[in-house]
């Protein structure tokens, strides 16, 4: 299938304001592109990228004063095909993981796991480890947190969701992993464009996704607390220890959002 993904996102800056932004889809997607990527800013300014230190895709520039607005507008690819279910999917020995694994095991800014530790191993120290484990772990976030904008808040961890019981798809997605880690299955943090492809819309206003991905069977596999079923359409974007490594935009300065529009649409093949 095809799937328009794009945005719409301004901000409005008093002052000439250095940003760094992440709004590029991820490396691993680059193959499903058709034709190239469009990101465009207006005002018209330079924009210099670099890959950071997870490998996702950032861009440096210097919005002028007034403010900015970022354009993006893109074709993707994808197989139509859900998240990937394997429940045969193995549980790797910490001293048998890849070096750069262990990273996803530690606590983050977001994830607490030297607070929530006794909590996952009370939870889910029955479990067999591997993909049991892990359906169980998202099973119990999914109906211990409540959806809802209004609960949304910037500074809110993995511990503040738990004893909350609220937040968005990104506490759900920090709760998730931090038990995964406790448990000792390295789990990181995903954004990307996630519509309501496959399943009946339910009106809400369109906007980027949080997720994560758990190490199992020497892979990475997706993994939704929020919805707890298989997706069809995700398109990565970044992947980090949590929602501080995936900013979407940060300014070095004070600027305040203006709009922010966001579309990921599925397409059919004759109208490409």
């Amino acid at each position: 299938m095809l799937i328009k993904v794009g945005f719409e996102i301004t901000y409005y800056a008093a002052t000439p304001t250095p940003m760094v932004t992440m709004l590029s889809i991820h490396p691993s997607r680059y193959g499903d592109i058709v034709g190239t990527e469009s990101i465009t800013t207006d005002p018209n300014v330079p924009i210099t990228y670099y890959r950071d230190s997870f490998g996702n895709v950032c861009g440096r520039l210097v919005a002028p004063a007034g403010g900015i607005t970022f354009h993006g507008n893109t074709l993707v690819r994808d197989s139509g095909q859900p998240d990937l279910i394997v429940p045969s999917a193995q549980q790797l020995p910490i001293d048998q993981l890849p070096d750069e694994c262990l990273l996803y095991l530690m606590a983050s800014r977001y994830c607490e796991t030297d607070k929530l530790t006794d909590v996952a191993w009370s939870l889910f120290g029955h479990t067999d480890p591997g993909w049991n484990r892990v359906q169980t772990i998202i099973g119990f976030v999914h109906k211990h947190v409540k959806f809802g904008y209004q609960h949304a808040h910037a500074m809110k961890s993995a511990l503040d969701v738990y004893e909350q019981g609220n937040g968005v798809c990104r506490d759900y997605a920090h709760l998730a992993l931090t038990f995964c880690r406790c448990m000792g299955i390295p789990a990181r943090y995903c954004t990307g464009y996630m519509g309501d492809i496959g399943i009946i819309p339910d009106g809400s206003v369109m906007d980027f996704s949080g997720w994560f991905e758990v190490y199992l069977s020497g892979r990475w596999y997706t993994c939704d607390a929020r919805h707890n079923k298989a997706r069809i359409g995700r398109i990565l974007m970044g992947t980090g220890r949590d929602a501080a490594d995936v900013a979407l935009t940060t300014s070095f300065g004070r600027m305040d959002l203006v709009k922010f529009f966001v579309i990921s649409d599925e397409i059919k093949q004759e109208a490409a």
